[in-house]
């Protein structure tokens, strides 16, 4: 009975976090609609979701979560030192293709976003088989230590947090 009504209680907690932070109050009325939301959405959503991703390890996400606000904060420097100081012919742009072999659709969502939120990369494409990303860098003189990085850094992460 009580998988019914909060089939996914990890997204329902989410939910009801994020409209407290984004309204930025905590009355009555606040909580009575976050929490109306945080329980509507998942059970109206419930059908996308025929197999929920499973975590081995919640501490794991968390630390994950933690790795990627740090290179955001630290690429938001790199970038404005790459913008601000280097000349613009030494700029070297570069597509990368990144292969990928991440369990879940859920997974490879995370590392797509995580490449598009770190500034100066961006995800432009995940192949049809769902085994490579396009990625565009701003700045990257060796492409394959992109690319390498990006799959030690994060992919690899990724796998030991979803099964």
């Amino acid at each position: 009975m009580i998988a019914r009504l909060i089939p996914h209680p990890g997204l329902s907690a989410f939910l009801v976090l994020t409209w407290v932070l984004l309204t930025n109050s905590v009355s009555l009325n606040t909580l009575v609609l976050a929490l109306l939301l945080g329980l509507a959405i998942p059970v109206l959503t419930a059908s996308y979701w025929p197999d929920r991703p499973r975590l081995r390890s919640p501490v794991r996400l968390l630390c994950y979560i933690g790795l990627v606000v740090w290179d955001v904060i630290v690429a938001n420097f790199q970038v404005a030192r790459i913008i601000l100081f280097m000349p613009h012919d030494q700029i070297r742009s570069a597509w990368i293709t990144v292969p990928i072999d991440l369990p879940s659709p859920e997974a490879l969502a995370m590392l797509a976003g995580t490449i598009t939120l770190t500034p100066g990369t961006l995800t432009a494409d995940v192949s049809a088989d769902r085994k490579a990303l396009l990625i565009h860098c701003l700045h990257a003189p060796d492409p394959d230590a992109t690319r390498d990085d990006i799959k030690q850094r994060y992919e690899a992460r990724l796998q030991r947090i979803f099964a």
